[in-house]
């Protein structure tokens, strides 16, 4: 019986179940019939593997096999060794199943009982599962979809396909974009998933630190420019959300700023000596609570009391929502859009510290 095997992106014909390829670096490869339908497709009887799918689909295999064993979601067929193998209606129905979970908040079990009522006896306009080739998506689909992609994989632990997927991202659709776009919506989606109790404390750092890891790779990879000031960036003792701290440090360093980066949770103590030995011209402030507010401004003040001529920005959600924080003109726009030109005009100028255009 003649077969097409794809072998490193080159077509080899073969005859016979059980055969060798020619040898590849020294090693020589035996496959059978068994095991071409595990790594790749038998012609006229198109199946995939659950590695497969689960790269199509962006859902792990845990999740897979866990949707199969307790919901009998999909019943893939089997190899005599025992394994999985999807068709293309296993695929339409899994990518229908993930749809309802994640766009429409469906739990797995319902998600499960409507797609078998809808088999059985479909409604005129019942939401079917999509055919596997789909229209091309638009950028914020394409966003949507990678962040997926990679939350997935940081949920169940996959480090290495999560940073595999973020390098992708970055070739694929820039810096700013996988930043803004990508990674830190994917930030916000850790914590509400925390604060939900969808995700464990284990999760959440594991997740959380990955992410950041790769914020940090980028303070290296821009120039510094020695006219600009020197930026200290700190979250107050008690605040341990850096996500706004991060990005905005990453701004100022893309801008050519040297960042001493000290992140969440900073005591005060040992502030000042850094920031008279480190010669620091601008301290950066976030907090995502104005509970936090007057803690801060307090911070603020001691500081400018030991050195008068200090800049500072402050931002994040606890001071975007502050009605009476004592020092308004540090306060950074809410939209980073509006970062740049407002950097610009009180910081990157020579104006007396604080002075208002």
């Amino acid at each position: 019986m003649d077969m097409t095997v794809v072998y490193n992106e080159c077509i080899i014909f073969v005859e016979c179940s059980d055969f060798h390829i020619p040898d590849k670096d020294g090693i020589r490869i035996r496959l059978t019939c068994e095991s071409l339908a595990i790594s790749g497709k038998k012609v006229g009887n198109k199946v995939y593997s659950i590695k497969q799918v689960a790269a199509m689909l962006g859902i792990s295999t845990v999740t897979l096999r866990a949707w199969e064993n307790r919901y009998s979601a999909v019943t893939p067929e089997r190899t005599e060794s025992g394994y999985r193998l999807y068709t293309d209606e296993n695929v339409a129905d899994l990518r229908w199943l993930k749809e309802q979970v994640e766009q429409h908040q469906t739990n797995i079990s319902e998600a499960v009982r409507m797609l078998k009522v809808n088999k059985t006896s479909p409604p005129p306009e019942a939401a079917m599962p999509t055919p596997l080739t789909a229209p091309v998506p638009t950028m914020e689909e394409a966003y949507v979809r990678i962040a997926d992609q990679i939350y997935d994989s940081l949920y169940n632990f996959q480090g290495e396909r999560a940073n595999g997927l973020i390098d992708f991202g970055f070739t694929m659709y820039g810096y700013d974009s996988m930043f803004y776009h990508v990674l830190v919506p994917i930030l916000v989606r850790v914590g509400d998933a925390w604060e939900q109790g969808r995700a464990s404390v284990a999760q959440e750092h594991f997740m959380t630190h990955l992410i950041s890891q790769r914020f940090y790779q980028f303070f290296h990879l821009f120039p510094i420019y020695p006219h600009l000031p020197k930026v200290l960036a700190m979250c107050p003792e008690g605040e341990h959300d850096d996500v706004d701290l991060l990005l905005f440090s990453l701004f100022m360093r893309k801008n050519g700023a040297e960042v001493l980066y000290l992140g969440a949770d900073t005591p005060e103590e040992g502030i000042f000596p850094i920031i008279r030995e480190q010669k620091i011209q601008l301290v950066c402030l976030s907090i995502t609570s104005s509970g936090f507010l007057e803690r801060c401004d307090q911070l603020v003040g001691r500081i400018v009391n030991e050195f008068p001529n200090m800049r500072f920005v402050l931002g994040g959600q606890g001071y975007e929502r502050a009605e009476n924080a004592r020092y308004p003109q540090w306060i950074m726009p809410e939209d980073s859009a509006d970062w740049q030109s407002w950097m610009e005009r009180e910081y990157f100028a020579e104006r007396p510290p604080g002075s208002r255009v």
